[in-house]
C-alpha cells in the first residue's frame, strides 16, 4: 500500500470540505422571512416588548402619548429591563380591540378589560393613521397599509399589514376547531358567517352568499380577519356569542 503524500491529504481535505459545505454538512444560520432590515418588529415570541412613541388610546375617548410595555401577554407598569424588544412607533396609535356589544354583554365591573393599562391583556392593533372613537367601538377596519402591527395577549398576529402565520394553523387544535369552526348567525342583520376548518371565512348577507371572502386566525377568544378584498378587521367570542362590527352571532 502507498502512503499519500501530504500534497494529496491536503487536496482531500480541501475536497471534503467543499463536498460538507455543498451539502449543508456545515449549516449556518436559517434567515427568517419576518427578520426586518429596516426595524425591529418580529413575529418571534418574546417574553417583553416595549412600544416606543405612539399616540395610545387607553380607552377608544382618551388618547394619551405613553410607551406601551408588554410582558407575558399583559400590559404592566414601570420601565422594561434589558431584554425587551423595542417597537419604534411614533407617529402610530395603539387602539384597543373591542366591539360595544361584547362590552355591553360583560358585567359592569368587567367592562374596563379593554383598556390599554397595567394589568389588562396586551391585546391591540398598532395603526398608522388616526383612529376615531366610533371606529373603535363600532368597527374597526384597517387597510394593510395602514396596519403596522396586531397582538393578542402580546402574540403579534399581523405585521406590517401581513399575517404571521398560515390561515387555518390555529385550527390543528381540536379544542380550538370545536370552538370556531362552523356558521354563526346575526338573523336581525341577515348575515351569516362561515367559519371552515381551513381558516378560510365566507358570509352570506341578505342571501347573497359570499359577499365577503377571507383568512381569519383565532387566539384566546379573539377572532383576527383579512378580507380577500384588502382589510383587516376584528372580532371577539364571549360566552358562546361571536360579536364583530356590530353583528352579534350565535352559532347554527
Amino acid at each position: 500500500m502507498t502512503t499519500p503524500s501530504g500534497a494529496a491529504l491536503i487536496a482531500v481535505g480541501v475536497a471534503l470540505a467543499a463536498l460538507l459545505a455543498a451539502c449543508g454538512g456545515t449549516p449556518g444560520p436559517t434567515p427568517d422571512p419576518t427578520d426586518r432590515e429596516d426595524g425591529p418588529m418580529t413575529a418571534h415570541p418574546t417574553e417583553q416588548l416595549v412600544i416606543t412613541g405612539a399616540t395610545v388610546l387607553e380607552t377608544p375617548g382618551t388618547p394619551v402619548r405613553r410607551d406601551l410595555h408588554v410582558a407575558d401577554g399583559v400590559l404592566v407598569a414601570g420601565s422594561p429591563d434589558d431584554e425587551a424588544t423595542a417597537v419604534p412607533a411614533h407617529g402610530m396609535y395603539a387602539v384597543p380591540l373591542l366591539v360595544d356589544s361584547a362590552v355591553a354583554q360583560r358585567p359592569a365591573s368587567e367592562r374596563d378589560t379593554y383598556d390599554l393599562v397595567p394589568g389588562n391583556a396586551a391585546t391591540f392593533a398598532l395603526v398608522r393613521r388616526p383612529v376615531s372613537e366610533s371606529q373603535v367601538r363600532g368597527m374597526l377596519v384597517v387597510d394593510p397599509a395602514d396596519l403596522a402591527a396586531v397582538y393578542v395577549s402580546g402574540h403579534a398576529e399581523a405585521l406590517d399589514g401581513e399575517p404571521t402565520r398560515p390561515a387555518g394553523a390555529d385550527l390543528a387544535d381540536a379544542a380550538a376547531r370545536e370552538t370556531w369552526v362552523g356558521t354563526w348567525e346575526d338573523p336581525s342583520r341577515g348575515l351569516e358567517q362561515h367559519l371552515g376548518a381551513d381558516g378560510r371565512y365566507a358570509e352570506t348577507r341578505n342571501g347573497r352568499a359570499n359577499a365577503y371572502t377571507g383568512r381569519f386566525w383565532v387566539r384566546d377568544g379573539r377572532i383576527t380577519y383579512l378580507d380577500d378584498s384588502g382589510f383587516w378587521a376584528f372580532g371577539e367570542l364571549l360566552d358562546g356569542t361571536l360579536h364583530h362590527a356590530g353583528f352579534v352571532m350565535q352559532r347554527q
